[in-house]
């Protein structure tokens, strides 16, 4: 028997014995990480470099890259070295900090979300009083409340979760700390102190909902009503980037939420995990780059200069390309050797 006060660390979920198979979950997470950073990156890149996209819409979509990044950025990394290092521990106080930012980037990117659905009512619906509601200091502080609700509930959950004595042992069946899996470490029926964080948190997430679903609502009646073809597809256009992503998020947290008991296992469970963790911040950026015609010229200016003629530019690339690839060849070789050796498992 343990309880929280003696515990040191938590076993997050463990991976296959087979050295090849752990490698292999290994570079799968680093290719979804890498392609979540390059997409996210690039979006927050365009933003921010292009004054033509210097508008609330783009504005909250930076925030919502920025969220992303932070999302996935939380368990990825800790679970690929968890693989590569044939270990399943993270520390007590790391699995608090991994809680913590997790809710905190959930809710604020579901307030963003929100947000989002907001500024495409009124740009579609109010048109003439958009430029007095989306002015610069109004979605500065919208932006701010999406943050503030974000920490203020990570901050609610995180104090709830950790102050329940837990005498279950230290084993989750998750790669990544998850407050149901830590619950059911707790101590009896110690885990009711966290139903009124969950109420809190139940009624903010309905708000946000029907709040996205009026706005949609009341989108559909407006647009319905134009009598062109063109000016309806320009006006969907405006909304279906934002109302596939929420589609995403919305699904795969209520999977992950409403899933019965008696389906639960620990190979399910991490299915459902890295489908609301991991692919909305890798899907993302490919749904807002395929349909935003303003992002994808501007992508497309970036990708060109990178495919510029000039031969400062050109030599400048290649340079840092070879001292790039030149890096990761020598470290990922040292890793993998380190790794693969039993003879090199030592303190040096």
């Amino acid at each position: 028997m343990s309880n929280s006060s003696s515990l040191k660390e938590f076993l997050l979920l463990a991976f296959p014995d087979t050295w090849q198979l752990q490698l292999l979950h290994f570079w799968l997470f680093l290719g979804i990480y890498l392609a979540a950073l390059l997409g996210n990156g690039l979006i927050i890149t365009a933003i921010a470099c292009d004054h033509r996209l210097h508008t609330p819409m783009y504005f909250f979509l930076f925030n919502l890259s920025l969220l992303e990044l932070g999302t996935i950025s939380t368990t990825v990394p800790k679970s690929m070295a968890n693989s590569l290092w044939d270990t399943r521990a993270i520390s007590y106080w790391g699995c608090a900090a991994q809680v913590f930012l997790l809710l905190f980037f959930f809710a604020a990117e579901y307030s963003v979300l929100t947000v989002m659905a907001y500024d495409r009512f009124v740009a579609i619906c109010r048109p003439l009083h958009y430029g007095m509601l989306m002015d610069s200091r109004g979605c500065v502080k919208m932006a701010a409340a999406a943050w503030s609700t974000g920490f203020l509930c990570a901050l609610l959950h995180i104090a709830n979760t950790f102050s329940i004595p837990l005498c279950q042992g230290n084993v989750l069946e998750q790669f990544f700390c998850e407050i149901p899996h830590i619950l059911k470490l707790s101590c009896s029926d110690a885990y009711l102190r966290e139903l009124g964080a969950l109420v809190v948190t139940i009624c903010l997430v309905f708000g946000c909902f029907i709040c996205i679903v009026l706005s949609y609502v009341q989108i559909f009646t407006v647009v319905l009503r134009i009598p062109s073809q063109q000016g309806q597809h320009k006006a969907f256009s405006m909304c279906l980037p934002h109302l596939a992503v929420v589609s995403l998020f919305i699904s795969t947290a209520m999977f992950a939420c409403l899933k019965p008991s008696s389906l639960s296992s620990p190979i399910l469970d991490l299915v459902v995990a890295v489908l609301y963790s991991v692919v909305p911040p890798t899907l993302n950026p490919l749904i807002y780059s395929m349909r935003k015609k303003e992002l994808k010229d501007v992508l497309g200016k970036m990708v060109q200069w990178v495919k510029g003629t000039q031969q400062l530019q050109l030599l400048h690339f290649a340079f840092f390309l070879d001292l790039y690839l030149a890096a990761l060849l020598g470290n990922g070789l040292i890793i993998t050797a380190v790794a693969c050796d039993h003879r090199l498992h030592t303190p040096m």
